[in-house]
């Protein structure tokens, strides 16, 4: 099975497809745990954004509790949150509008979790999904 990866990852829903809601509220995702997989990488949906003036930044959070959630030091990320997120300006599909974005995480806690902010009220849909891998133990059930 050297080319197999369904049964070497999961994938786990932090944030179902939503409106990202009121500005500096935005969506906190749900809590996920990773304490059998080594590799971590947050997937983002963006949908259409139509107001050039609005940002969307996201925080990734992640604790040895699922209470205590803090932000990730820039050192336990692979890209960053900036690139992750969209800043203002012209919409281009693909780019800053109906586009998948990606952040890795090498930290060492149990827990991780998603965060999206806007810089305004939209109804911009937003999700977030963690793709765990490099499981202790295969095949990962589906």
């Amino acid at each position: 099975m050297p080319l197999d990866v369904h049964n070497k990852i999961k994938v786990v829903r932090s944030i179902s497809p939503v409106a990202v809601g009121t500005t500096g509220t935005g969506q906190t995702g749900k809590v996920v745990d990773r304490s059998s997989y080594e590799g971590v990488e947050l997937i983002l949906g963006y949908g259409s954004i139509t107001a050039t003036n609005a940002t969307f930044t996201v925080t990734m959070l992640e604790g040895d509790a699922t209470g205590t959630m803090t932000s990730v030091a820039n050192a336990d990320l692979l890209g960053t949150e900036s690139a992750a997120g969209i800043a203002a300006g012209t919409r281009t599909s693909g780019t800053n509008k109906n586009v998948t974005k990606r952040l890795g995480y090498i930290g060492a806690k149990r827990y991780v979790q998603a965060k999206i902010v806007s810089t305004i009220t939209a109804g911009t849909p937003v999700s977030a999904s963690f793709l765990l891998t490099d499981p202790r133990v295969m095949p990962v059930a589906t």
